[in-house]
């Protein structure tokens, strides 16, 4: 009874509440509005939020809805530019610009760009080499970009967006010089309407060190004025030591900072930290590709001991972490230590990341090895992780050997009771050393199924496959459900067809929800192809309910999930 009045329409609370949850699904959302106008009220706003992101299949043509709600002035302006604005709809059925949540201003830049080469020859006046000084001149091609991209942004705050991510770049290449310069313009026009930044929840701020620092400090100086409701900041590569003060004003202007993400820079960021405001709401840090070289003494200590509601914190790639791990012996707290990926420069020496176990690893959730760490420190740690971890979820395996890939298996075998997610790839083969990987592929295809969990909601495998080995590998794992699986098959000389075989039980046997299938050479990028690729393979998969998906899309970098989950 109660689902059919879901699905008539009749409990709007209810779909009001479950909407939400597809929010990136747009396939499911586009059925959505189908169904009957209110579930069409309720998915538009959805779609909307966010349409500069949104990859393939994508149509650029939506910049002209929003171009629709431009006055007689501006129209006037973008017919000189050659744009006929008679060609744009002439109403709409909602309040479309309203409804944007996300203002990633490098995405809406790239999509002007795009709509500008790809869209525009279907609105631009057909006078005599109008349309070739367009398209070719790039100054002019610049000058129309900026000009559309202030309009939007106009539209925006006239429309009463509420923001709750804000997005914004600032990167010292040629393309970005011109983006820069208007986005100055942009900020003019924000801090003339300082409402329209006022609700941001998200902010995500990127540099690339070489940028200019007058632009980062109106940057950091427009939001920390005008807005106190972050919840989650994402920072990255600030290398102007005046950006300190900066971002420590933003982090303690704000009334509800839950998550931090530093990303690519060095470790006085922590100090913006110290003594903060964010001290009783904190709960999420996440250090990338930080150096940690020099650190200051009991710097790290004494921050972590300032954090009173701290839920996790995530080292990913960071370096070295010898010096690091040893202040974090003075904690009287609990550090809680969700995510640990290392590579060659991470770790010297074995007894500090021991302690550190011993420490934090009933905690520790998410493990990756990279290919060029040290294969006996690789071994060492599998041992000490299958000692003091038993809450792994997601494991990221790389560049094993024959030496070390049984203690990984040891591994896989004793945390399965929460083991999620499995990522083991070898793709990185040369000629000195593709024999030897191809005898280990086999060896884990032959090895693998058995020591899995029940179930997986991850599994992507990237070897050399062929059919026999991969025939082991499914009647081994022929009781595992794999909710997305990813083959990526790396070869030689000649590819095998893995085709049947995945038929003949994968997709006969429903085993898998998601499936995507990469075959690619060793040595050229462009000898690759995709499954997704072949329409009538991927409709014949879609009959037995498994949804073949692009091979990128499907994959999952660690760092990236971790920093989506927590």
């Amino acid at each position: 009874m109660a689902c059919s009045k879901i699905f008539s329409g009749d409990l709007p609370e209810l779909i009001n509440e479950i909407l939400p949850y597809l929010r990136n699904d747009y396939k499911t959302l586009y059925s959505c509005i189908l169904v009957n106008r209110l579930w069409c009220r309720l998915a538009i706003p959805l779609l909307w939020e966010d349409p500069f992101s949104k990859k393939f299949p994508k149509n650029y043509r939506f910049i002209e809805i929003y171009l629709h709600y431009l006055n007689d002035n501006d129209k006037a302006k973008l017919n000189e530019y050659g744009i006929i604005t008679d060609s744009f709809p002439t109403n709409t059925l909602f309040n479309y610009p309203s409804f944007i949540k996300c203002l990633k201003i490098h995405e809406i830049c790239l999509s002007i760009k795009l709509w500008n080469e790809n869209i525009s020859f279907l609105t631009i006046k057909e006078q005599p080499g109008n349309f070739r000084k367009l398209t070719k001149d790039y100054n002019q091609d610049m000058t129309l970009a900026r000009f559309i991209f202030l309009l939007l942004t106009k539209i925006f705050i006239e429309y009463e967006a509420n923001l709750h991510t804000f997005e914004f770049k600032v990167l010292n290449t040629y393309w970005n010089k011109d983006i820069n310069d208007y986005i100055k313009s942009t900020f003019e026009i924000i801090l003339q309407n300082p409402n329209f930044i006022s609700n941001i929840k998200n902010l995500k701020f990127l540099s690339d060190g070489l940028a200019n620092n007058l632009l980062v400090f109106i940057f950091l100086k427009c939001i920390y004025s005008n807005c106190n409701s972050i919840s989650s900041l994402y920072i990255h590569a600030l290398e102007d030591n005046n950006a300190d003060e900066d971002l420590s004003k933003l982090i303690n202007s704000q009334q509800n900072l839950q998550k931090i993400y530093f990303d690519n820079s060095d470790y006085y960021y922590l100090k913006s930290l110290k003594n903060s405001n964010c001290l009783n709401t904190l709960r999420i840090i996440i250090f990338h590709n930080i150096y940690l070289y020099n650190l200051e003494v009991n710097l790290f200590s004494e921050v972590f001991e300032q954090l009173n509601v701290l839920e996790s914190v995530h080292i990913l790639y960071c370096y070295p972490l010898d010096s690091t791990i040893i202040q974090l012996f003075n904690l009287t707290k609990p550090f809680k230590l969700k995510s640990l990926l290392m590579d060659q420069r991470s770790i010297l020496q074995i007894e500090p990341l021991k302690l550190l176990l011993q420490k934090s690893g009933d905690y520790l959730e998410n493990i990756g090895f990279e290919t060029s760490m040290n294969n006996e420190l690789k071994l060492q740690l599998l041992n000490l992780i299958k000692i003091y971890c038993f809450n792994i979820k997601f494991i990221d395996l790389n560049g094993f050997d024959n030496q070390n890939i049984l203690p990984a298996f040891y591994l896989i075998k004793n945390i399965q009771r929460n083991l999620n997610y499995i990522s083991i790839n070898f793709a990185k083969f040369n000629y000195q050393n593709f024999d030897r990987h191809v005898e280990l592929s086999s060896f884990i295809l032959r090895n693998l199924g058995q020591i899995l969990p029940n179930r997986l909601e991850y599994l992507s495998l990237a070897l050399k496959f062929n059919i026999n080995d991969l025939e082991v590998f499914i009647n081994n794992s022929q009781n595992i459900f794999i909710r997305k699986l990813l083959i990526k098959n790396i070869f030689y000389h000649t590819c095998e067809n893995l085709l049947p075989c995945i038929k003949n039980s994968i997709m006969r046997e429903k085993r898998v929800t998601y499936l995507a299938i990469e075959n690619n050479h060793v040595f050229s990028n462009s000898e690759r192809n995709d499954l997704f690729d072949l329409k009538n393979e991927v409709e014949e998969f879609k009959l037995y309910g498994i949804q073949v998906t692009d091979y990128n899309n499907l994959y999952i970098k660690l760092h990236d999930f971790i920093n989506e989950l927590y």
